[in-house]
């Protein structure tokens, strides 16, 4: 008897807590609006990078799957390694790799927003480019993407560059100012 009193109390509040919370909707996820940085080609190089290493076929990777991904890419992590590279993208807390989220490491490293040394940096960087499966095309945008990074890069130095030389010149002209007004100050004094 009590344990049906329970039984039943505990369905009502189930059935509250339902009523209280509207279905959650699954959100759509479009990679060419939300990632505009990357070009078709490059979401979809990496899409299929992530359907090769997603052997379970069920649209994640999960722990096993990108401890085979970093042992095939040359850069084998230990488990904890492998757990901090998922906690670091994992936005829905749910231990494993969505292909949101696996575009998000490429997004955070393009950004800088990813340590040096960390496991999700060692991925961006081996999954980069191959010329031999992406062609001399894909090569050709590559170097011209590292090129354009690179201008904006000697960009920001020559600007450093010439804040350096404006303030040479200026405190040069204060020396000669100095020089000049010592002169007349001495030719008043004498």
């Amino acid at each position: 008897m009590a344990t049906d009193e329970l039984a039943e109390k505990l369905h009502r509040r189930l059935d509250l807590q339902d009523r209280a919370q509207p279905p959650r909707q699954p959100r759509v996820f479009n990679p060419h609006t939300e990632f505009k940085e990357f070009s078709r080609k490059q979401i979809r190089d990496m899409e299929q990078m992530f359907k090769r290493f997603d052997s379970g076929k069920d649209g994640f990777i999960d722990l096993m799957e990108l401890k085979m991904m970093m042992e095939k890419l040359g850069a084998p992590q230990t488990h904890l390694g492998l757990k901090n590279m998922i906690r670091e993208v994992d936005e829905d807390y749910d231990g494993k790799l969505s292909f949101r989220e696996f575009l998000l490491i490429f997004h955070r490293a393009a950004a800088g927003e990813l340590q040096e040394e960390s496991g999700l940096m060692a991925l961006a960087r081996l999954s980069e480019i191959n010329v031999s499966t992406e062609g001399v095309r894909g090569a050709r945008e590559f170097f011209e993407a590292k090129a354009q990074a690179l201008s904006v890069r000697s960009k920001f130095e020559e600007e450093l560059r010439e804040e350096q030389e404006e303030k040479k010149r200026m405190e040069e002209e204060r020396e000669q100012r100095r020089a000049a007004f010592k002169e007349l100050q001495s030719a008043f004094c004498s």
